[in-house]
């Protein structure tokens, strides 16, 4: 399963990535078909955030900690102080690890989002 990714390197810039996240396949009912599941990843954290219509561009930040963030609806256009952008659609996830230097931009589309951020203190190291 494919995780977008924006970090920061050690001189501050930010840029994307794309992790691989492995899975197995795990039965939840003897007449479902297997599902893809991922390993489990400690979390210290759950925000539900609602985006306002209208809100269209957030200035260059970082985050406070590594958070993945998943998109309900609308979408969002990050900007990466390397000058790449990717468009983000509902339904995506993104781990979001640029918690110092420049940050990154985001664009929102027109319409009101739903966004929930889940704070992972050691990113996507998954526990034993």
């Amino acid at each position: 399963m494919k995780c977008l990714r924006i970090y920061a390197t050690p001189d501050g810039e930010s840029h994307f990535d794309e992790l691989e996240l492995p899975t197995t396949k795990r039965t939840v009912h003897p007449d479902a078909v297997p599902f893809d599941v991922t390993g489990s990843y400690p979390a210290s954290r759950v925000r539900i955030t609602h985006i306002p219509a209208g809100m269209r561009e957030v200035a260059w930040h970082t985050v406070p900690e590594p958070v993945l963030t998943v998109r309900l609806d609308g979408s969002v256009e990050y900007e990466t102080s390397d000058g790449e952008v990717r468009h983000v659609q509902a339904g995506s996830f993104v781990l979001v690890e640029d918690t110092h230097g420049r940050g990154h931009l985001s664009r929102h589309s027109p319409e009101a989002q739903t966004v929930i951020w889940i704070s992972l203190p050691n990113g996507l190291e998954r526990s034993l």
